[in-house]
């Protein structure tokens, strides 16, 4: 089972619990496309099954729910964490540095806007709880700005209608051409190292 196909099958068994679920995930900087949950379950508002503002508050709810725990990890760990696991949360120091000029230059703000932006809202809140951005705002503007951005995606899909199983058929593709891609390089990549060693040790004898 694919991302796509998991995360369909979470929304549509468990519905608004589903929809906190996979975005309390997608924003604890694991890679689940907040545009495919939300979209799903824009699809099950235009079948009747949902609700639009019921979908667009559980997404907020669960994209609270895991910035939360970002923020208390980088504000527990500090910025040894960047140095150690940020690779993990797609943080490196060079990120890092450049969100803490963000921040420097927008201020607590810069948290509600960056949940209206694809990828950025998926790492933002590391950093937050590393330079200790003022916790209730950070909660508020994170919340907010969540809820806008799942009410959004999902009130587009709802008007998609039907047209949306045409654009899951391409997202299976698409993500079907990714894994094809993944394993090619990731074998030629071994039979490259394996090339070299033997080479390597042709010239040593």
């Amino acid at each position: 089972m694919g991302i796509t196909d998991w995360i369909i099958h979470i929304v549509s068994t468990f519905g608004y619990v589903g929809v906190i679920a996979a975005m309390l995930i997608e924003s604890s900087s694991i890679p689940l496309p907040s545009e495919v949950i939300m979209g799903i379950a824009g699809y099950l508002v235009f079948k009747g099954e949902l609700n639009l503002f019921a979908v667009a508050l559980a997404g907020g709810i669960g994209n609270l729910i895991g910035s939360s725990i970002m923020y208390y990890v980088g504000s527990k760990g500090g910025r040894p964490v960047i140095k150690r696991y940020g690779h993990r949360f797609h943080m490196d120091e060079e990120r890092f540095n450049k969100v803490d000029k963000w921040f420097g230059k927008y201020g607590d703000k810069l948290v509600f806007f960056s949940q209206l932006l694809p990828m950025v809202r998926t790492f933002v809140s590391l950093p937050a709880g590393i330079l200790r951005i003022n916790l209730p705002k950070f909660l508020l503007y994170t919340f907010v700005g969540a809820t806008l951005w799942c009410f959004l995606l999902a009130w587009v899909s709802s008007l998609l209608g039907d047209a949306w199983e045409k654009l899951l058929q391409i997202m299976h593709q698409v993500e079907l051409g990714l894994i094809v891609f993944v394993a090619v390089a990731v074998f030629s990549y071994i039979i490259y190292r394996l090339y070299k060693r033997r080479v390597s040790e042709i010239i040593e004898k």
